[in-house]
């Protein structure tokens, strides 16, 4: 997807999010937009704080041992709570954890807002998708924006983090990450 495609989507997405609800599918979409933004939350905050919990208790690699051991389990976790026929899942091109990787849809949306950031343009705070005339997603870009989250992404240079990142991971294509680079995203399915 060009630069060209890429701007479209996120100025479609734009005038879209931003028409005053009036009718039955502007309802739709704010439902969809509020159920994405609170269900991200809800992952976003439950992963932090199990994150912050394991660095203060054990640094670094306690961190990696919560990754690689409960974090998929948490979202199974959280996606129980949500609301019949919502899902949360994280995606990115450079995933550590296989079952991060995106499907073909969620690959061309995430590849779009690495042109847009490429070319050094501000990411949307979401895009929301319509799937099927049932089924939207909610993406909600994940920026590196924490120095910490360096210590894993981006350029690893403990030693014994790194060959314990390869031993959990062997196809792990997360490290060499800097402040700012998208991550990847959270996405919401939302089924009504």
């Amino acid at each position: 997807m060009n630069i060209l495609q890429s701007m479209l989507l996120v100025s479609v997405s734009a005038s879209l999010l931003l028409a005053a609800p009036q009718s039955k599918q502007d309802k739709e979409l704010q439902s969809v937009i509020k159920t994405g933004q609170k269900s991200t939350k809800v992952l976003m905050q439950t992963l932090g704080k199990n994150m912050k919990k394991h660095m203060k208790k054990g640094g670094v690699m306690d961190a990696l041992s919560f990754c690689s051991e409960e974090a998929y389990t948490l979202t199974q976790r959280v996606n129980k709570k949500l609301p019949k026929g919502v899902q949360a899942k994280r995606i990115s091109t450079n995933y550590r954890n296989p079952s991060n990787t995106p499907t073909q849809n969620e690959l061309a949306i995430l590849n779009s807002l690495k042109t847009l950031q490429d070319s050094n343009v501000v990411l949307p705070k979401y895009l929301v998708e319509k799937v099927d005339t049932h089924t939207y997603k909610y993406y909600k870009p994940l920026v590196i924006e924490k120095k910490v989250c360096l210590k894993c992404h981006g350029k690893v240079k403990n030693i014994d983090l790194k060959r314990a990142i390869n031993e959990r991971y062997p196809l792990d294509k997360a490290m060499g990450y800097k402040m700012g680079d998208l991550r990847g995203a959270v996405v919401i399915t939302i089924e009504k």
